[in-house]
């Protein structure tokens, strides 16, 4: 193990537990006022303001740790329904995001419930193809990853409205779009590069983007792992999709095979 190795299992390690600590102390504290007492608005928006921002020091973590995984070559590949790790995604995206509308979500019992309300929100989920009801065979929190990072990039750039489209008949199709401002022609390369993202993208409106620009580099180094590719399409003042082809596991070997 190199030491650059060595530092990061370090981080990951020491950051993870009280990170959780703080996250659940919080949640407990917004959620058990018969046990811990009443809150005043104030405090609540407090206690709120930090838990948001425990969900994402976690989210990155489980980056950091699925993006060192997938470089060291370990995969934990399974049959998985990728209707249930859309709804996952999609939840983990608005968590840091959304947060009350992900509260929402949770009494969606149904899918049409659940997709009707992100549809109301701007948020439409296109699902085709064979994966709609045959399993997908690869890694779960892999796929997961991929897609929350890309939900995530598109819920912070749009103006009103994203898509996310997932089809595929032997290989998984993901696509995400969103009507935010675009990226410039020649900056486009920056946006897979490390910390690159964060300065390509214009503001939306004033908003000021949020996050390191760690995401759509993670995207690149798992898609490149899995087999698969990463393309982006791109106008300004119009929008931005990425389209994602990733195969099942077990064809990985064989493409591999035939160069």
């Amino acid at each position: 193990m190199s030491e650059k190795d060595h530092l990061l299992d370090l981080l990951i390690h020491d950051l993870t537990g009280p990170v959780s600590i703080v996250a659940t102390s919080t949640n407990s504290l917004l959620e058990k006022e018969d046990r811990y007492g009443p809150l005043t608005s104030r405090q609540r928006q407090t206690l709120e303001r930090i838990l948001r921002n425990s969900n994402k020091a976690q989210a990155l973590l489980l980056e950091l740790v699925e993006t060192y995984r997938s470089q060291e070559g370990v995969f934990n590949c399974r049959n998985f329904q990728i209707s249930n790790a859309l709804k996952e995604s999609v939840m983990d995206a608005l968590e840091t995001a959304d947060h009350t509308m992900a509260s929402k979500l949770l009494f969606a019992k149904r899918d049409d419930a659940f997709f009707r309300i992100l549809e109301e929100h701007g948020i439409v989920i296109e699902l085709t193809g064979k994966y709609c009801a045959t399993p997908f065979f690869h890694d779960q929190k892999k796929v997961q990853q991929v897609l929350r990072n890309l939900i995530s990039n598109a819920l912070k750039y749009r103006r009103s409205k994203i898509t996310v489209s997932v089809s595929g008949d032997k290989d998984l199709v993901i696509s995400v779009s969103d009507d935010g401002p675009g990226i410039p022609k020649n900056e486009q390369e920056a946006v897979f590069t490390r910390f690159g993202g964060m300065k390509t993208v214009p503001a939306v409106e004033g908003r000021k983007p949020s996050g390191l620009g760690f995401g759509l580099s993670c995207v690149k180094t798992l898609v490149d792992v899995m087999g698969g590719e990463i393309a982006l399409q791109t106008e300004e003042g119009v929008g931005t999709r990425f389209t994602v082809r990733v195969p099942p596991f077990n064809s990985i070997g064989e493409k591999e095979a035939v160069k």
